[in-house]
């Protein structure tokens, strides 16, 4: 056997253990939809802190999830699933809704990728919104679709209130916001601001976030 099979067979023998655990692997569905802090997910879970401490730090040890300080309230922290080597492993068909409404503050950059993303990977529809939307779309959120040969619509920012209907599926993609909302929000995704930091890197990091995320919710997703 060569050194690269028996390399991939360790590492799956080490998934595969990590995953071994009933509330690991529900940890794991929970996380391929969104992401979570780890009050969110004790709550959801109806376990005390210490026992959700071990097995996140089962999880972590392995690199299947990792965890990220929120821009909104420092104190949080949200965790979020590695999905490489979980592709065959999510749950299918688990959620359902009429449409998913990305939200984020100033609905400028992030939600309209995410937007942009869905479309290309799934037959329910998507809309955006923010909490306190500017004027337009960040241009160089338009030009990082454009590097990743994305079409986005070039639409104008609009409050969520305006936009939100009964059946949305609303996915915050800001940590702002997903605070700002609090339970209002269906699922979270804790993308760092690419305006922020404002350089093309910063911006095609959060498509690639974007897209990881897409990647694993779509195929969960069937309309209602």
């Amino acid at each position: 056997m060569n050194v690269e099979r028996t390399k991939g067979l360790v590492r799956r023998a080490a998934v595969y253990a990590a995953l071994a655990d009933p509330t690991r692997l529900r940890i794991v569905d929970l996380l391929s939809a969104g992401d979570a802090s780890p009050s969110e997910l004790a709550n959801l879970l109806a376990m005390p802190s210490n026992l959700l401490a071990h097995h996140l730090n089962v999880l972590e040890a392995e690199g299947l999830v990792r965890r990220r300080r929120s821009e909104g309230d420092r104190r949080r922290s949200y965790l979020h699933l590695v999905s490489d080597d979980l592709a065959n492993l999510m749950p299918v068909a688990s959620h359902s809704a009429q449409r998913v409404l990305f939200v984020c503050t100033a609905n400028t950059a992030r939600s309209h990728l995410a937007v942009a993303l869905w479309r290309r990977s799934s037959n329910v529809s998507a809309a955006s919104a923010g909490t306190h939307p500017t004027a337009r779309i960040d241009p160089r959120a338009i030009a990082a679709a454009a590097r990743h040969h994305l079409p986005m619509r070039r639409v104008r920012p609009q409050q969520i209130s305006d936009v939100h209907r009964d059946g949305d599926l609303v996915i915050t993609v800001c940590d702002l916001a997903h605070e700002e909302l609090g339970g209002h929000a269906d699922l979270h995704w804790s993308i760092p601001d690419p305006v922020r930091v404002g350089n093309d890197q910063a911006f095609d990091e959060a498509f690639e976030s974007i897209a990881q995320r897409v990647s694993l919710l779509a195929p969960q997703l069937a309309v209602s």
